[in-house]
């Protein structure tokens, strides 16, 4: 089948045809093109979707990780990471391998068939002009012959009439011949027109177009060819990337059977046992017999260490029973502007004991051994606030010593690290040394001492955690009663650190004693009160703030904060434009009141300037 020969007489619905087949492969580019552009689209939902689950750093996601069922979504996250990688293969594979291509060879088609067409065209225009020279040399031929009938029949007219003279009938007869001759010639002109017609007729419809319309099939037949090649490029491009698809799918897969419920049950009791042992039968109390009730072994008071008998208040044991039972929470601090009242000395009643702070701060200031107050209120109020001891000491015994392991562990890196400096520089010292020209061998002297004291500190440092870890060590086993009320005053750090100073002054009888020790702490003057009592902790924070600007602390005692930095309040601003913040244990000082938002916490806030006012 060929169109020269079956579609001779059908250039338009041709030129129809191979116009429409160019537009549906301008189609199918834009189809393939919108394809790699919701790959695209899908590639970055899903790498968006797999960022936004990804645990923060440095954040309380980041431990929850060490479930194996939380490490297996972890893993998921990350092969859907991979997941999205490969749609952004096809997009890239189907972009260079089809839409490239195709729009390259979409503009080199538009040119062959505008040049096919023009030709097509060329050739009817030619043989237009000889069908036109053909009817203008038949026609002549018709009226060439038509005069010279006419003038035939007037010069047989004039040589019938008798009246007309000689000259006159031999000028027709002229004239007829002269026609005649005419009419031969354009006969002549005709049959040549018309042989020279036939002829590029024929090579028009059995030759040129013929010619012309296979080369326009065989453009159209690559056209099909070529968008049947690049569906197929289309099918293929997807399928490379089903193996690896079916990869990170078998990781899912994978990743979910690793999980292990047993492990993950035995990760939340090592993350929350505390080491305490169940609370024993608590002694039943007869209070129809007039005696002293005294405190049973194996209850669950807050007893003190040392073996005193503990305070009763209206039969009621304060300490805390048990972490699980819910315990009452001590009353608000009061506010800056209200003044403690005296409370007398002696047992407290039930109602007693949920005085208002200030009440309880009036009691201290008027009791003897101030000191040791004061050290329990403030250690009580830095436990409130969120500043934890270095030991961990209010902490479980199971969890302190993790702590502890966490924060042995983490000064022999830091011990290693140094090390690990001081032998550089003591081998760039040793190349100095041979060759001087290379350096002075004594401008790393500073740095190496300054090393040597690092390290020596940071073992001194080790050495203190390892003796309180070797402490928490020996005494998980024990299960004795002390480690049972050690469990209560684990839960009852929270409370009111007045209540605590109070407890370790009252007898079972109601009468307030002191140890021999707070007798001595006692006669120590205000100024080395004052001085031990600052130097022991830092302050404790009354809230938060965050820098408007950024402030280059140069002068002496301010500190240096960057915008957007969130710090710690420890002391707001007294009038004077300046607020003291700290940003960690060691850094700490006054940025102006200007440079920063406050949020004070109000508890906090009220409990500090309490303080404040008793200290003065």
């Amino acid at each position: 089948m060929s169109w020269g020969t079956e579609l001779w007489d059908q250039f338009d619905n041709l030129e129809k045809h191979t116009q429409w087949g160019i537009d549906v492969l301008e189609k199918y580019i834009k189809f393939v093109k919108e394809r790699t552009e919701i790959e695209l689209s899908y590639a970055k939902q899903l790498r968006n979707l797999s960022k936004k689950y990804q645990p923060k750093k440095n954040s309380k996601e980041e431990e929850e990780y060490r479930y194996t069922s939380t490490r297996a979504f972890l893993a998921t996250l990350n092969e859907m990471n991979d997941y999205a990688g490969q749609h952004e293969v096809i997009s890239e594979n189907m972009t260079s391998l089809i839409t490239g291509e195709l729009t390259r060879y979409v503009q080199e088609l538009k040119q062959e068939r505008k040049s096919h067409f023009h030709d097509g065209r060329k050739a009817q225009q030619h043989i237009e002009t000889c069908w036109k020279q053909l009817e203008a040399s038949k026609r002549r031929f018709e009226r060439d012959c038509k005069e010279a009938d006419r003038a035939q029949q007037y010069f047989e007219k004039m040589d019938a009439d008798i009246n007309v003279t000689k000259a006159d009938v031999e000028k027709a007869r002229q004239q007829a011949q002269l026609r005649h001759q005419m009419a031969e010639d354009s006969k002549a002109e005709y049959s040549s027109t018309l042989q020279k017609f036939n002829s590029e007729q024929h090579d028009h419809y059995y030759t040129h177009i013929p010619n012309i319309f296979q080369k326009i099939q065989e453009m159209e037949e690559r056209r099909i060819v070529r968008i049947g090649e690049s569906m197929k490029t289309f099918a293929e491009v997807d399928r490379q990337v089903i193996p690896i698809i079916g990869k990170c799918l078998d990781e899912i897969t994978k990743a979910a059977e690793s999980i292990d419920h047993k492990n993950d049950s035995q990760l939340v009791i090592e993350a929350f046992k505390s080491g305490f042992e169940p609370p024993g039968d608590i002694d039943f109390e007869d209070f129809t017999q007039p005696m002293k009730r005294t405190v049973s072994e194996s209850s669950l008071s807050n007893s003190r260490g040392d073996g005193k008998s503990e305070p009763k208040f209206g039969g009621k044991s304060k300490g805390k029973l048990w972490p699980f039972i819910k315990k009452n929470k001590p009353p608000p601090p009061p506010p800056a502007s209200a003044s403690p009242s005296a409370v007398p000395n002696g047992p407290q009643s039930p109602k007693q004991q949920k005085e208002p702070l200030s009440h309880r701060f009036n009691e201290f200031m008027t009791s003897k051994p101030k000191i040791h107050c004061f050290r329990s209120l403030k250690r009580g109020l830095s436990l409130k606030l969120g500043a934890g001891p270095e030991d961990f000491s209010n902490l479980p015994p199971e969890q302190r010593r993790k702590k502890l392991q966490q924060k042995v562990d983490e000064l022999n890196k830091d011990i290693q690290k140094e090390m690990d400096q001081r032998d550089a520089l003591t081998k760039m010292k040793d190349v100095y040394v041979k060759n001087p020209q290379m350096g002075d061998a004594a401008s790393v002297d500073h740095r190496l001492a300054e090393l040597g004291q690092n390290i020596e500190k940071l073992r001194l440092e080790v050495q203190k955690f390892e003796g309180w870890l070797a402490e928490v060590e020996g005494r998980l086993p024990m299960r004795t009663e002390q480690a049972r009320r050690q469990s209560g005053l684990y839960e009852a750090q929270n409370t009111s650190a007045v209540n605590s100073c109070a407890q370790d002054r009252e007898s079972p009888d109601g009468s307030y004693t002191e140890e021999q020790s707070q007798e001595t702490e006692m006669k120590v003057p205000a100024t080395d009160f004052d001085d031990e009592f600052d130097d022991e902790e830092p302050l404790p924070t009354i809230g938060t703030c965050k820098a408007l600007y950024t402030f280059e602390g140069q002068n002496e005692g301010t500190i240096s904060v960057a915008e957007g930095e969130m710090l710690y309040v420890i002391e707001e601003d007294k009038g004077d434009g300046w607020t003291r913040i700290r940003r960690n244990e060691d850094e700490e000082g006054y940025v102006p009141t200007s440079y920063v938002e406050v949020y004070l916490d109000k508890n906090a806030k009220d409990v500090y300037k309490s303080l404040q006012k008793i200290s003065e």
